[in-house]
């Protein structure tokens, strides 16, 4: 009998994994919190939001470890809701990845926002009480509902000899994982560099107004988006552009 109940167990522990992640598309893994004064996200994240980052979805933002990607996760939306059924509200939360992050064997740390939206009405304390919870999560389309897709000219830009950007506003659920500017003169497409996270940079840009394209993975494939006129010729550090187009 012993025998068979040890058996027993141990089917269920290899069992109920391959459960939670089947369930719905969720996949269960940990997670915690970050310090913030304002409970909003950071705007030093590793994926170079800055203020975007810290602001955007009304805070609800998190730092994840290995679906960060090496930066190709910067952006991306997730549905991440914790499983204790007394605390936790069925929906959880939606939040965008902002930063790269490892905790005690988690796969999201959340801002703390974001985190005591995993609570129900009057028991966000309670929550934030575990500092680490069980959660399942599934990755979700982002949708920015009256914005278009945009290019940010980064800080750390220099006029006209340095050029990074950041391409904020995506919506829908594809990866960016190459940027090319076209040369004109050499009629060919130059590929931009990933710098870090999400910012892209070249040094000696092409001159004039840009043209640029972007490559975008997702579940229906691989393809090339291509926008004209994208950056001025006249750009500046710190300043977005509007694409006036967005993903579907």
């Amino acid at each position: 009998m012993d025998c068979f109940m040890t058996s027993f167990v141990l089917f269920l522990m290899v069992l109920f994994p391959a459960l939670c992640s089947s369930q719905d598309t969720f996949t269960c893994s940990r997670a915690t919190f970050y310090g913030s004064p304002d409970c909003l996200g950071t705007p030093t994240g590793a994926c170079g939001f800055g203020e975007f980052g810290r602001n955007v979805n009304g805070g609800n933002v998190g730092a994840v470890a290995a679906l960060f990607r090496n930066g190709a996760g910067c952006g991306a939306c997730y549905q991440v809701r914790c499983t204790i059924p007394h605390l936790c509200t069925d929906d959880g939360v939606n939040l965008i990845v902002t930063d790269h992050g490892e905790g005690d064997h988690t796969d999201f740390i959340l801002s703390p926002r974001g985190y005591t939206k995993l609570a129900r009405p009057n028991m966000a304390a309670e929550l934030l009480a575990y500092g680490v919870v069980d959660i399942e999560y599934k990755r979700i389309s982002c949708q920015y509902p009256g914005y278009n897709l945009m290019f940010k000219v980064h800080e750390h830009s220099k006029f006209p000899e340095y050029l990074a950007i950041i391409i904020i506003y995506q919506a829908g659920q594809k990866d960016v994982t190459a940027v090319e500017l076209w040369q004109a003169d050499c009629k060919e497409w130059r590929g931009m560099r990933r710098a870090y996270g999400g910012v892209w940079d070249m040094p000696n840009p092409p001159k004039g107004a840009l043209n640029l394209r972007f490559q975008v993975n997702g579940a229906d494939g691989q393809q090339w988006v291509e926008v004209n006129n994208a950056i001025p010729s006249d750009w500046k550090a710190g300043v977005a552009y509007d694409s006036a187009t967005q993903l579907s």
